[in-house]
């Protein structure tokens, strides 16, 4: 299994997981046309996606799922609240159930509930057989179940969108500092620390660090807050940025050894 990020941030987000020969959009929240360049930047067309899944109907994800899924034939699978959010989308989608898992191609999908101000939202929880993969942004609180579900991780994409001091004393007006430092809103960079520190990191090789705020924090303060709670951990600590995204990243569920030839069988 791989993965990677066409962008991630409130101007846009889309992630893809691949395993085999499916290959999975998360969301879609850039135009048409710049999803096509993105994708091509990865070396894909949309043409060889096999399913889109939304999380969530704000803007910022679902910008171009319409667009997309009609040009390319592609199905479209979430919860019906998330549908009816959509408000009047013209658009046939594969509803799916809150914690109920389902397989599409060579990967298993677990749609997780988490507390955010839309409909019906859900991140999910990808498996090929060898390796979990973890998607969890756009959360405002880091709930028992959520420990739970996201335990046992290979690699975890997970968001870290502001800091408290920048968000305080941001450009925001109060009901939107709020909404977004609110139980419904999204995690600080302090609460996704505290989520690494909750769950068993035994697996866990890769952890990115997505969905920034541009205005209410920085990457430093993120990758500061975080690495300080992986200081015993050996893996990856990568970032997912808003204009580059993140290249593809391989996922193994473990480790391989390379062994001198020393001629004995």
């Amino acid at each position: 299994m791989r993965y990677c990020s066409l962008g991630s941030g409130s101007r846009g987000n889309a992630t893809l997981v691949e395993s085999g020969r499916t290959r999975l959009l998360v969301d879609c929240g850039f135009s048409l046309r710049t999803t096509e360049q993105r994708l091509a930047a990865l070396g894909l067309s949309a043409r060889q996606l096999t399913a889109i899944l939304v999380t969530h109907e704000h803007s910022d994800h679902v910008q171009g799922v319409e667009r997309l899924a009609r040009r390319y034939g592609l199905p479209v699978f979430m919860t019906p609240g998330t549908f009816h959010g959509m408000r009047n989308a013209d658009l046939a989608f594969q509803p799916i159930e809150l914690d109920r898992c389902f397989s599409i191609g060579e990967i298993e999908v677990t749609p997780v509930a988490v507390p955010h101000d839309a409909r019906e939202p859900c991140q999910f929880i990808f498996d090929d057989g060898d390796c979990r993969l973890g998607v969890l942004t756009d959360t405002g609180t880091i709930t028992p179940w959520i420990i739970q579900r996201y335990r046992q991780l290979d690699a975890l994409f997970l968001e870290a969108n502001y800091d408290p001091h920048m968000l305080a004393n941001g450009p925001y007006p109060p009901r939107l500092q709020a909404r977004v430092g609110g139980a419904l809103g999204h995690l600080s960079n302090q609460q996704a620390a505290a989520m690494l520190a909750a769950v068993d990191r035994s697996k866990l090789r890769h952890v990115t660090i997505a969905h920034i705020s541009e205005k209410n924090n920085r990457p430093d303060l993120a990758l500061g807050e975080l690495a300080s709670t992986l200081q015993d951990w050996d893996g990856q600590l990568l970032l997912a940025v808003q204009d580059q995204g993140l290249p593809w990243q391989d996922i193994s569920a473990l480790p391989t050894y390379h062994f001198a030839d020393t001629g004995s069988r």
